[in-house]
């Protein structure tokens, strides 16, 4: 029979495991998203840890270097994903929940601006075909297709630029109502509305 010491620390290393798999995901997300996978690994860590975490504990927890652990401490902090919790050269770190400025301005500075380009390019395209006709030229191009695309952008910039401005609830409380709010917006513009 095992001893109540032997069984708290094989849940631990369970749910340990459980939560390196967590991390693990917010990693490949992150990752996803053109950033390195150990910032959101580090972020996650934080953020499902009971208090602060300083960057040795991290850096052992994750099984990373120290050096490695200070370059993603202090790229998380820019970003405003981590704060210390005082002004002690080596205070732990807490996560900032909080995420969606930060999202929002990948958005803002990416999706948004990649968007910009293809609708800056659309006009010119447009632009430049209705000079052309208005010559008397045959174009090979369908300037339908090209207004069709700039319309199809333009929806795009409007959603994005919706979802930018929208504002996360920071209480959990609050969250499954926003959640519900969201989900009959989407629901309404599937139904155009």
């Amino acid at each position: 029979m095992a001893r109540p010491a032997e069984t708290t620390n094989h849940a631990k290393s369970r749910l340990d495991r459980r939560i390196d798999d967590v991390c693990d995901a917010a990693g490949a997300f992150i990752e996803y998203w053109g950033f390195k996978h150990v910032l959101g690994r580090a972020w996650a860590h934080l953020a499902l840890h009971v208090g602060p975490m300083s960057q040795i504990d991290l850096a052992e927890r994750m099984g990373v270097s120290r050096s490695l652990m200070s370059g993603v401490i202090a790229e998380l902090e820019k970003r405003g994903l981590v704060r210390p919790v005082s002004q002690h050269r080596n205070a732990p770190y807490d996560a900032n929940i909080d995420v969606w400025p930060t999202i929002a301005e990948v958005l803002r500075s990416r999706e948004w601006m990649l968007l910009e380009r293809a609708r800056n390019a659309l006009e010119a395209a447009i632009e430049e075909a209705d000079i052309a006709v208005s010559a008397g030229e045959l174009i090979p191009y369908d300037v339908s297709r090209m207004r069709l695309l700039l319309a199809m952008t333009d929806a795009a910039q409007s959603f994005l630029r919706m979802l930018i401005s929208m504002r996360v609830p920071r209480a959990v409380e609050s969250f499954g109502g926003w959640v519900a709010k969201a989900a009959t917006i989407i629901q309404s513009i599937r139904r155009g509305e």
